[in-house]
C-alpha cells in the first residue's frame, strides 16, 4: 500500500477535495438560500434527501473532472508539477480560471433561479440578444459589487488552500514507490475513478453501464425537489445541445388555424394558441362493468415488413398473426420518428419527437409533459423494463410526467440480466405478469412493457423455454426477404414466441377477460431489401416507420381490419375513447375513430433526421415530403410501381392539402413539445 503515499496523488486527491468541499458548501448555500423546499409544508424529506445524495454524486463527477488537467501536467513524462516551474505556473493559471469560471456559473444559476425558478440551462443565453437591458436589469436588481467581492475572495481562498496543499503534498521528498506497487495503485484509483464518474456502485450491469443522469433526480415528479439534485456546472452543459430558439413561434401562428380544424378545437377555444381540449364520451365507447385494465407491449424494432400477415412469404411471427386476426389490425400504422427513445416519447406524449439533435426524453426543458395517460384516473400505473431506464432519460420522462407511475426496472427484477439490456423478454413478461396479476380484481391498471430481444446482439437466452432457433434457411433466402442475417430473422421469432408465451400466461390470470392489449413496434431494424412490400416502402424510406399494431381484447373487441392511415401518437386517445373517458387532450393525438377533419386520414411522418429533417405527411393513398422548410415538396403515389415519381401535377388539390398539414404538424410539434410542458 505504499502507494497510497505518493505525492502526486495526495495531491491530486487533496485538489479533488477542494473542488468537491466548495460545491458542497454551495449546494447548502442553494438550499437553504434559494430553493422553497425549506419552507415547503409537508414536503417529502425521504424525497429531498434522495435528491441531495443525487447532487452530491454530480458534485463529485464534476470534482473529478475538473481535477484531470493537473492529473495530466502531474504525470507528463518530462516536464510535470514536479519538476518544472513552468508547468506549476499552467497548473496555478488552470485553477484560478477553472474556480473562476465555476464560481460564476453559480451565481448566474442561483440569480437564474431567484428570477424564474429553473436552475440555469441554455434559455438564458436568449437574455445576450439584449445585451444592454440584461445589463442593466442585472445592474439594478443585485449587489453586483458585493457578488464580485465574494466570488474574488473566495477564488483567492481557495486557490490559497490549492498552494498550501501542493507545498505540503507535491513539494515534499518522494516515498520511493516500486513499479509493481504502483500499477496496483493505478488499477485501484482507476475502477474508485469509473464508479465515482459513473455515479453509482449498485444495480451496474457491466454490458451497459447507465451513468448518472440529470432525470434521477426528478424521481419523486417534484420540480422544486428535483432541482436539489443537479449540478448547475453539468446541467447546463447538457442543456447546450438544445437551440436557443428551438420553434418559431410566427409560424406556428400561421398554421393554427388549420391545426385547430385538424385537432377539432372549439372555435371559441381558439385564441393564444390553445391546444387543450376537452374530449367528451363517444358512442363508441365500450360496454364494461368494471374499468377495463390496458397493458402496452413494446415489440423492439419490429418493423411491418417483419410480419408475416403483413406479406412476409416465411412465417416468422404466428403469435401475432393470430392476435391480429381475432382482434384489430392496423394494415397502414406509422410512428412519426423511428428510434426507440422518441417511439417511446411519441407514444406518452402524443407529440412527435422532431428535436434536431438528440431525443426530445434527453431535453431536461421538455421532461414534464401534459399526458392523456393521466386522464385514467383511480389507475396503477406501471412501467417494466428489462434494463435500466435511465437510457436516453426515459425514467426523467415518464416518472415526472406520469401520476404516481410504479417503474420497475433493472436491479428490481428476480431474473438474471442476459445481455446489455437486462433480463430476457420472456423473464420480463413473467416477473410483469405476476406483479399484474396479483393486484385486486377491483383495481384498473395501465401497465406500459418493453421488450428488447429484438435488438443487438440478438441474444437467445440458454433458459427461454421450447424456442428454437431456424437454421434451415440460408442468409441468401433470407436477404431476399428483408433480413441481413440468420441472427436477425430468429430474435424476430424469438420476440414472437415470448409474445405468445405472455399471452399464455396472461389467459391464465384474473386481469386477462378485463383488459385491452395493444401492442405495436417502435421502428423497423436494417433491412436488404423487401420485395413483398409495396415498392414505395423501400423506395421512399418509409419502412423504417410503417409498423405493426394491433389491439386485442375478445371480451370487447371483434376482428377487424383498418385500412386508414393510422400514427403512433393518435393510440393513447383511441384506447382513451374506448375507455369512455371524457379527457383533456393537449397533444397532436386523435381517436382514430372519430372522423378525420381532413377526410382521408393523414399522419406525420420523420423520413430523414437531423439538424434539417426530411419529413412527411402519409395516407393510405399518398406520401408528401419535404426539406425542413418546406421546399423540395414532393407527392408520390404508395400503390404505383414508380412510387419515386412526382405526381403533384396530377393529384394539385391532394399536394396542397397534404403539403400545408405536413408544414402545420412539423412547425407546431416543434412548438408543443415546450408549450405543453406540465408546469
Amino acid at each position: 500500500m505504499t502507494w497510497l503515499k505518493s505525492r502526486r496523488l495526495q495531491y491530486l486527491l487533496a485538489i479533488t477535495a477542494l473542488f468537491f468541499g466548495l460545491m458542497v458548501i454551495l449546494r447548502a448555500i442553494f438550499y437553504f438560500g434559494f430553493s422553497e423546499v425549506p419552507v415547503t409544508p409537508g414536503v417529502d424529506q425521504a424525497a429531498v434527501l434522495d435528491a441531495l445524495a443525487v447532487g452530491l454524486r454530480f458534485d463529485l463527477r464534476l470534482a473529478l473532472l475538473m481535477m484531470l488537467p493537473l492529473a495530466a501536467m502531474a504525470y507528463l513524462p518530462f516536464m510535470n508539477l514536479l519538476n518544472s516551474a513552468l508547468m506549476r505556473f499552467f497548473g496555478h493559471l488552470y485553477l484560478v480560471i477553472a474556480l473562476a469560471l465555476m464560481g460564476l456559473t453559480y451565481i448566474f444559476d442561483f440569480g437564474h433561479y431567484a428570477y424564474l425558478g429553473e436552475r440555469l440551462n441554455v434559455t438564458a443565453l436568449r437574455f445576450l440578444q439584449d445585451t444592454r437591458d440584461s445589463t442593466l436589469m442585472v445592474w439594478e436588481s443585485y449587489p453586483v459589487i458585493w457578488i464580485l467581492i465574494g466570488l474574488i475572495t473566495s477564488v483567492a481562498a481557495s486557490y490559497w488552500l490549492a498552494r498550501v496543499a501542493e507545498r505540503k503534498l507535491l513539494q515534499r521528498a518522494p516515498a520511493g514507490i516500486s513499479w509493481p506497487n504502483a500499477t496496483v495503485g493505478f488499477l485501484v484509483c482507476f475502477a474508485l475513478f469509473f464508479f465515482a464518474i459513473l455515479g453509482r456502485v449498485t444495480n451496474i450491469n457491466l454490458l451497459n453501464p447507465i451513468p448518472l443522469r440529470w432525470s434521477e433526480a426528478f424521481i419523486s415528479g417534484d420540480r422544486a425537489i428535483g432541482a436539489l439534485g443537479l449540478n448547475p456546472v453539468l446541467y447546463f452543459r447538457d442543456t447546450l445541445l438544445i437551440p436557443v430558439s428551438p420553434y418559431d413561434k410566427e409560424q406556428v401562428k400561421d398554421y393554427y388555424p388549420l391545426m385547430a380544424d385538424y385537432l377539432d378545437i372549439p372555435e371559441d377555444q381558439r385564441e393564444n394558441l390553445n391546444f387543450s381540449r376537452i374530449v367528451d364520451v363517444k358512442s363508441h365507447k365500450l360496454d364494461y362493468e368494471r374499468p377495463p385494465n390496458v397493458v402496452f407491449v413494446m415489440l423492439e424494432s419490429l418493423g411491418a415488413s417483419r410480419v408475416s400477415s403483413y406479406g412476409l412469404p416465411i412465417e416468422s411471427t404466428p403469435n401475432l398473426d393470430r392476435l391480429g386476426s381475432e382482434g384489430w389490425r392496423f394494415k397502414h400504422f406509422y410512428v412519426p420518428v423511428t428510434g426507440t427513445a422518441k417511439t417511446i416519447w411519441a407514444t406518452f406524449t402524443g407529440i412527435p419527437d422532431v428535436a434536431p439533435q438528440e431525443s426530445a426524453s434527453r431535453n431536461p426543458l421538455t421532461s414534464h409533459q401534459r399526458m392523456v395517460v393521466n386522464e385514467l384516473k383511480g389507475y396503477r400505473k406501471f412501467y417494466f423494463i428489462g434494463g435500466n431506464a435511465g437510457w436516453a432519460n426515459l425514467d426523467g420522462l415518464v416518472q415526472q410526467s406520469i401520476d404516481g407511475l410504479e417503474l420497475h426496472q433493472e436491479g428490481d427484477w428476480q431474473s438474471p440480466n442476459v445481455d446489455v439490456w437486462g433480463i430476457s423478454d420472456l423473464d420480463l413478461f413473467k416477473e410483469s405478469n405476476q406483479i399484474l396479476n396479483d393486484l385486486p380484481d377491483d383495481q384498473p391498471f395501465f401497465a406500459f412493457i418493453q421488450t428488447a430481444g429484438n435488438h443487438r446482439p440478438f441474444t437467445i437466452p440458454e433458459n427461454n423455454g421450447d424456442f428454437k432457433a431456424r437454421t434451415d434457411l440460408s442468409d441468401e433466402e433470407l436477404a431476399k426477404h428483408g433480413f441481413r442475417s440468420a441472427a436477425q430473422f430468429n430474435a424476430v421469432r424469438l420476440l414472437d414466441y415470448n409474445v405468445g408465451e405472455y399471452m399464455k400466461m396472461a389467459e391464465k390470470s384474473d386481469y386477462f377477460d378485463n383488459t385491452l392489449f395493444v401492442f405495436f413496434g417502435d421502428h423497423n431494424n436494417r433491412i436488404t431489401t423487401l420485395p413483398h412490400m409495396p415498392p414505395a416502402m423501400e423506395q421512399l424510406g418509409l419502412e423504417s416507420n410503417h409498423v405493426p399494431h394491433v389491439i386485442y381484447s375478445p371480451r370487447y373487441l371483434k376482428p377487424r381490419v383498418i385500412d386508414q392511415a393510422v400514427g403512433l401518437v393518435d393510440v393513447m386517445p383511441t384506447v382513451a375513447g374506448l375507455l369512455g373517458l371524457d379527457y383533456r387532450n393537449t397533444t397532436l393525438g386523435r381517436d382514430f375513430q372519430i372522423q378525420a377533419h381532413e377526410g382521408d386520414r393523414a399522419t406525420f411522418v420523420v423520413l430523414l433526421e437531423g439538424p434539417h429533417p426530411i419529413y412527411g405527411i402519409v395516407t393510405r393513398d399518398f406520401l408528401v415530403r419535404m426539406d425542413d422548410d418546406g421546399s423540395n415538396a414532393t407527392l408520390h403515389d404508395l400503390h404505383s410501381d414508380t412510387p419515386k415519381e412526382n405526381v403533384a401535377s396530377k393529384h394539385p388539390d391532394v399536394f396542397e392539402k397534404l403539403f400545408n398539414l405536413a408544414r402545420a404538424q412539423y412547425e407546431t410539434a416543434r412548438y408543443m413539445m415546450y408549450d405543453n410542458v406540465d408546469n
